[in-house]
């Protein structure tokens, strides 16, 4: 009796995870196999490209999103885009996809929804009586300041419209592209109007290009946190996701950013919902074999013993002994470089409308 010989992944240059992962909406999951005419070793490197980016556009019907999760601080968002090209193969917003009929694998870093008329549909948004004026959040699924960024600018209009109508914003990124806007940025947030995080997961460039692999490399993004801090910008840094014995560097990573102008810092822990479960334990066994097992033993002992657990009270920061440590570390570093000491709310008494009304406008 012969049996199946099942093609092993390889690690896709450019790209987070190896393969596309069925979303949990599919009836049937398909698995390559040698059919004895040579597959195995074509697909162990054949050198063939990986797969490039294609942008969809659809219509932007909303722009604003409205959340009430009791563990996020920030009740409106925006996202122009739905996918990210920097391929974050930790990313909690790729299981998202699914209900594009997509796959939360390569899909996800691949196939780039833009939403078109996004800044008319926030204008409209602005402009209702109904509108109470509070930070909005933006690219806190997707982030805005992707490599698609560059050309389609879609960022850029919803900020300009923002600024326009002097209304609150947060940032978070990865993005180096965020310095292209900072004729918008710094008025704003010398205004008390804007703030913007960089996400720095690691300093270890190596690991940060499999972990983030287009994503501006870590000593850009601390060149970006200058440029802002420079420029009158209040600006913080994200160090999350904390992974297990994979990013250990939290404390240097909160020195070189506080060294270079950040002064309020946040961090959650590694978070594996749905379809993210199975492709962070391939991205595990391709990368680092030699403690996968380690890795997801202690992500378990951070989740009540599952993969992951959605529970409000504990899903940003884990639970027990690992997730006390992890938190008393970040207290310790962050008091005593000298995050987080002064935090002065958005000034939301500046949002004026009638700037965004023109001609044949209904309010």
């Amino acid at each position: 009796m012969t049996q199946d010989v099942f093609i092993p992944l390889q690690p896709l240059k450019g790209r987070g995870v190896a393969h596309r992962q069925p979303h949990r909406f599919e009836r049937d999951q398909r698995a390559a196999f040698d059919d004895g005419w040579g597959t195995l070793d074509a697909a162990a490197g054949d050198g063939s490209a990986p797969p490039a980016t294609e942008v969809t556009w659809e219509d932007c019907k909303s722009a604003i999103t409205r959340n009430d999760s009791p563990d996020i601080g920030f009740n409106l968002g925006l996202n122009p885009y739905r996918g990210c090209e920097h391929g974050c193969v930790y990313c909690y917003a790729r299981p998202s996809h699914s209900y594009l009929n997509l796959s939360p694998g390569l899909d996800f870093e691949t196939k780039i929804i833009a939403k078109r008329g996004i800044a008319d549909a926030l204008r409209r948004e602005l402009l209702s009586p109904r509108h109470v004026p509070e930070m909005i959040a933006i690219g806190t699924v997707t982030d805005a300041y992707q490599p698609v960024e560059r050309e389609l600018r879609l960022t850029r209009s919803v900020i300009e419209l923002l600024a326009q109508a002097q209304h609150p914003l947060g940032i978070v990124t990865k993005g180096s592209g965020v310095e292209r806007d900072l004729d918008l940025l710094a008025p704003l947030g010398r205004q008390g109007l804007a703030a913007v995080y960089v996400t720095i997961t690691t300093l270890d460039a190596q690991l940060a290009r499999i972990l983030e692999p287009r994503a501006a490399a870590p000593h850009r993004r601390l060149r970006t946190l200058r440029a802002l801090a420079d420029a009158g910008v209040p600006t913080g840094v994200s160090v999350s996701p904390q992974i297990p014995f994979i990013n250990d560097d939290m404390e240097q990573v909160l020195e070189a950013a506080y060294e270079a102008g950040a002064r309020r810092a946040f961090y959650q822990v590694l978070r594996l919902p749905w379809e993210l479960s199975p492709m962070f334990r391939q991205w595990l066994e391709l990368h680092h074999p030699d403690r996968a097992a380690r890795v997801m033993a202690r992500v378990q002992d951070l989740r009540g013993g599952q993969d992951y657990d959605a529970d409000f009270a504990t899903r940003m920061k884990g639970q027990g002994i690992w997730a006390d440590l992890l938190r008393q570390r970040f207290v310790k570093a962050c008091e005593r470089l000298g995050f987080n000491r002064e935090r002065q709310p958005m000034d939301t008494s500046r949002f004026r409308p009638a700037a965004l009304r023109g001609q044949g406008d209904l309010f």
